[in-house]
């Protein structure tokens, strides 16, 4: 045979196996997550809220600005990212439940890592856990054993924490009334920077085996906690507060309209001004705590081979529509914010996407980036096309599919968001985004609209037989 051609072929041979390493390599797995953080985040265009160091995260990755949950409660929601299926399949509909006893034989995201060599570890809160009590006591009742190797609980004063303490909706005696404290003590004195701490020496002690890291922040959860340092970064009284048109959920359906309004906490607009002020504060002290993982990772020569992914439980409401914490079905307690670094794939960091996505796609995504064979029922997608091309035409998801509390089920499309509640027998919601992105006005019954709300309905209808829902267990 000639020369050049066994040149060619082996040329060619090399080079699809490096593409093929590039899909899939044994590397490291680092998962951050915040809780009830909304997308306040200064690399996600907020105004206001100062986040440099996950702003550099997403430097050397790839923003997703289109990303939802599955159900905006904490339980909910991390149980369906953990297993990549919508809350309906594995049974959890809220924050209570058993996901080990619904579904013994789920694999779950970091048990798929952990049964194929990866020592799998837990910080903190990646399944739910009930803020503030769990950490005062230093507990994680519902987490899921079998999804790690080892485990470290947090324990922290959070609102009894030394400083000045104010109550933000004096109305609400709730445990998820707006506190903030401006903390006279230090990083390490709060569970967030108890948490970096813990995987910072995680990390030292793995540093030479494949890992599987799930590491949760608890902040922006209430109470709203931070050193006094991270208040001194915003001035209250230049806190902008959500502009909502008046009467505005006259149209909304009576089932869900008064549920979190500010009816039940009492937020004046002085008072609104230091809630904003106070969640901003604890976002810069979490993102704080993420910068000192990262540097470790850098420290220890380990950036290059981890994949590191930052994302929210679910979205949050902070005074849009008079409304305020999740479980509610608007755009801001759905979407959630989502970093994805892949350092291998380095030609889209620091890019975005618009393309809707959901969390259930990460336990896909991970999978395939690592080479590992993941269970056959997932629901969601591999995000590899996106990480590719931001614009990817090869991306075919058109739909986020998102449920809540008294039967309240929505579909968000590039155009549009229907909504129903008692799945179905308590009303609905149409949003045109694209001229109402703010969801302000609800077209469900306007007669101009109809066609487009029974198309949609239909659509939604046949999304919730597909993620598990069946009329004898939820009707």
């Amino acid at each position: 045979m000639p020369r050049f051609p066994f040149l060619l072929i082996t040329i060619l041979f090399t080079c699809c196996s490096i593409c093929a390493a590039d899909e899939k390599r044994p590397v490291n797995v680092l998962l951050l997550m915040a809780d009830d953080l909304s997308t306040a985040l200064s690399g996600f265009g907020h105004p206001q809220c100062k986040t440099p160091r996950l702003d550099e995260l997403a430097s050397r990755g790839m923003r997703f600005e289109n990303m939802h949950c599955q159900y905006p409660v904490c339980g909910s929601s991390r149980a369906s990212l953990m297993t990549g299926l919508y809350p309906y399949t594995n049974g959890m509909l809220g924050n209570g439940g058993n996901l080990r006893k619904n579904m013994p034989d789920v694999i779950t995201l970091s048990q798929l890592f952990r049964n194929n060599k990866y020592h799998a570890g837990r910080i903190s809160k990646i399944y739910h856990m009930g803020i503030p009590f769990e950490i005062i006591a230093g507990t994680a009742e519902h987490d899921d054993p079998p999804s790690w190797d080892e485990t470290v609980n947090i324990k922290a004063p959070e609102q009894h924490a030394p400083g000045k303490r104010t109550e933000w909706s004096p109305k609400d005696t709730s445990s998820q009334t707006f506190t903030g404290v401006e903390s006279s003590t230090g990083d390490l004195e709060h569970a967030d920077g108890m948490a970096a701490e813990a995987a910072i020496g995680f990390l030292k002690r793995n540093r030479n085996k494949p890992f599987f890291l799930g590491c949760g922040f608890v902040r922006p959860h209430v109470p709203l906690v931070a050193p006094l340092k991270y208040f001194d970064l915003y001035e209250r009284d230049s806190m902008i507060i959500p502009s909502v048109p008046e009467g505005d959920l006259e149209d909304v359906p009576g089932i869900i309209r008064n549920y979190k309004a500010n009816i039940r906490y009492g937020i004046t607009p002085k008072l609104h001004k230091g809630l904003l002020e106070a969640y901003y504060s604890s976002i810069s002290y979490m993102d704080a705590q993420v910068g000192r993982i990262l540097d470790t990772l850098e420290e220890l020569g380990l950036r290059e081979n981890t994949i590191v992914i930052f994302s929210s439980d679910h979205g949050y409401l902070l005074g849009e529509h008079n409304k305020f914490q999740k479980q509610h079905l608007f755009e801001q307690s759905t979407r959630v914010p989502f970093i994805l670094s892949v350092p291998w794939l380095a030609k889209t960091h620091g890019k975005a996407t618009q393309h809707i996505t959901e969390l259930i796609d990460l336990y896909p995504t991970l999978a395939q980036l690592t080479g590992l064979t993941p269970p056959v029922n997932l629901h969601g997608q591999s995000l590899l096309p996106l990480l590719r091309d931001p614009k990817s035409d090869k991306w075919k998801k058109q739909m986020a599919f998102t449920i809540s509390r008294s039967g309240g089920e929505s579909i968000r499309t590039p155009k549009w968001r229907f909504t129903h509640w008692g799945y179905g027998s308590k009303g609905a919601e149409l949003y045109d985004l694209q001229n109402d992105p703010g969801e302000f006005t609800n077209l469900a019954k306007n007669r101009r609209y109809a066609e487009q709300a029974a198309n949609l309905k239909a659509l939604l209808k046949k999304k919730r037989i597909k993620a598990g829902y069946t009329p004898q267990r939820y009707n």
